[in-house]
């Protein structure tokens, strides 16, 4: 974290200083705001947590509760979704209070006596280091506290309107607000009241029964497996001795389980296999009572047993897997011919089992697509057309959630006579486990996202996926650290200037040419975008990584550019330049060649574009098709 760039901070530098329409707040939903979010589940306060951080913009989150959520239904949170924690500042805050999940055992029925079950075997959680954060369990409702926390420290200082219904709306794309949505309010003073409020942008969060969803025409399209699951979190006392390790359990005869610890080292959350289901019995299975699940449970895990002391929750569900047939207000025949003015978000475009623990973390990546977006349109940053990639985007990777949930879920409810090889779940649980964990997204060529011309530069920055830290050395402190990890959820594109192998030079290398013209010529990106008055990166985090150890790199050898200027007192940030050291090298972990290459990365981590250091006007019209250069004298 630096601070004190603006004045010294004597307080908690998280809390930032009130901004914009984050002064004096009004506790009352004004009549027209940039944006209106409906909903407060993962998407939603990840936009609420992004969109505070641009005070300039007017955002608004209405939730239907009377108060924060108290039991989520959600746990696992992949690692994907603990880079985007870190992104905003409390990854290793959830990853203390979380369970850490290092490993999962199978357990199937001993060939000796089928009746008993036995630990078959063990597979690691990320044995291949896909990600240097973990997998971990924690409750929803931590979630949404800790993005709705980062939300009101912000400078906007956005908090949920709580005991407000979204009930539909009105679009007119011509209207300087085209959405006019009508609400009511359902708990406090004003309980009962209907009002209708305005907004250029409608964002819905709102779950499953998404009243955006209604209100835009869009349905949910899909089936259900006609098989019915039993979840519980309880605290018990039992003789299994994996109950703190995440299990699959197969029994001969009583059905399944996917067994999952907990945060705190009590709690034990219990996917019970409840069967085969008709159409005529699908409703009445979800009345099961909790003391049934628990029997089956103990059936399932004999000859151990769960001695249940507490059930802190519990549901019955049919495997269902549904998408909507629209993330947006643009119908098929518009596309092209209009921006976007409404989106859904999560559970509100689409829906599936719980057991591949995709759910939450696929709806934290919609948010994260979308706020950022939202903002660069919002402060004119970018053209009203980036909005399209949204639905075009995500669309796509709720497909692929769809259907890899249909081949997980089906496999576990598999009964072990199915089974020809034993080991089978396991292989596919290790061979499929980049797709869970949040890393088989990647965006195809777009105007925020380049072809795969320059690819062979960088190998190990794929374009299109996310953008995999790996460890530097910082040249100014000479501490190691992750290059990923300073990319905040700021709004900001990264340029990561990649040195070829000359030492650092002020003129004379491709990188000094790659300096010079980023920083002196009118036409480069950071000179066309970046408004003056505001820190020099205020636009561009740009920095520079040397091949060489970092005792043959000296800062004052480092072109200027890359030490930019912070406003208001011109103070240089010397912490932008890193190097290799202590056996770390980021060029040999990810391929990146010896003549240097710049990666571009998106404001929510994905590898933009790949393109050689002497590629100065390909970087620049890559930028002019999707941000909006400034107007003379800004």
């Amino acid at each position: 974290m630096q601070i004190h760039h603006k004045g010294y901070v004597s307080g908690d530098p998280r809390v930032k200083p009130a901004a914009g329409y984050g002064i004096d707040r009004s506790e009352e939903i004004p009549d027209e705001m940039d944006v209106l979010i409906v909903g407060t589940g993962p998407a939603a306060a990840v936009v609420a947590a992004q969109l505070s951080r641009f005070p300039s913009v007017n955002a608004r989150a209405i939730e239907m509760r009377p108060g924060r959520l108290q039991v989520g239904q959600a746990d696992g949170i992949q690692a994907r979704s603990v880079e985007t924690f870190q992104a905003f500042g409390f990854a290793n805050e959830v990853i203390e209070e979380s369970y850490r999940n290092v490993e999962m055992c199978f357990w199937t029925p001993d060939p000796q006596n089928p009746a008993n079950i036995i630990r078959h075997s063990r597979a690691a959680d990320d044995s291949t280091g896909m990600s240097e954060f973990p997998h971990i369990y924690v409750n929803q409702a931590r979630i949404l506290d800790y993005f709705l926390r980062d939300a009101e420290r912000a400078p906007g200082k956005i908090t949920p309107d709580y005991g407000v219904e979204y009930l539909d709306c009105e679009i007119d794309p011509t209207a300087e607000f085209p959405v006019t949505a009508r609400i009511k309010y359902v708990a406090g003073e004003l309980s009962g009241q209907e009002r209708k409020v305005k907004a250029k942008y409608l964002v819905g969060g709102d779950g499953a029964r998404s009243a955006v969803r209604r209100s835009l025409g869009h349905k949910l399209h899909g089936d259900a497996s006609l098989h019915a699951w039993g979840v519980m979190d309880i605290m018990l006392n039992t003789d299994f001795p994996d109950i703190q390790v995440k299990c699959s359990i197969q029994s001969h005869d009583a059905g399944n389980i996917l067994l999952i610890p907990r945060e705190g080292g009590y709690l034990v959350r219990v996917y019970v296999d409840l069967g085969e289901l008709t159409a005529e019995d699908a409703g009445a299975i979800r009345n099961t009572p909790v003391e049934d699940i628990i029997a089956t449970a103990n059936r399932i895990v004999h000859p151990y047993s769960f001695d249940v002391k507490s059930v802190a929750w519990f549901s019955v569900y049919e495997v269902a897997h549904r998408i909507t047939d629209g993330f947006d207000d643009v119908s098929d025949e518009e596309r092209g011919t209009r921006t976007p003015h409404a989106f859904i978000m999560g559970d509100a475009c689409h829906t599936h089992s719980a057991k591949a623990g995709q759910g939450m973390n696929v709806s934290i990546q919609d948010g994260f697509n979308l706020g950022w977006k939202l903002a660069a349109v919002l402060e004119r940053r970018a053209p009203e057309a980036l909005l399209n990639t949204y639905a075009e985007e995500r669309k796509v990777i709720a497909q692929n959630l769809i259907n890899f949930d249909k081949e997980w879920s089906s496999l576990m409810a598999k009964s072990v006579e199915e089974w020809e090889d034993p080991d089978e779940l396991e292989r596919y649980y290790v061979s499929t486990m980049e797709f869970p964990a949040g890393f088989m997204t990647q965006y195809t060529e777009s105007a925020i996202t380049t072809g795969l011309e320059h690819q062979d530069l960088a190998p190990g920055f794929p374009v299109g996926k996310r953008f995999k830290s790996a460890e530097v050395i910082r040249r100014a402190d000479n501490r190691w650290r992750h290059l990923g990890h300073f990319h905040e959820a700021d709004g900001r594109w990264r340029v990561y200037a990649f040195a070829d192998e000359a030492a650092p030079a002020l003129e004379g290398t491709a990188m000094a040419q790659f300096a010079a013209w980023w920083s002196q010529d009118a036409v480069s990106p950071r000179n066309l975008y970046t408004p003056g008055g505001v820190d020099e990166d205020a636009v561009f985090d740009l920095k520079a990584i040397y091949q060489q150890d970092y005792t043959e790199v000296e800062l004052h050898d480092v072109p200027k550019v890359f030490q930019p200027v912070k406003v208001p007192f011109g103070l240089h940030d010397i912490n932008q330049v890193f190097a290799a050291g202590h056996g770390r090298d980021i060029f040999r972990e990810r391929e990146i060649s010896k003549d240097g290459a710049i990666v571009v990365v998106r404001p929510d981590q994905y590898v933009a574009g790949i393109f050689p250091l002497s590629a100065h006007q390909e970087i620049a019209d890559f930028f002019a098709g999707n941000m909006t250069a400034l107007e003379a004298g800004k």
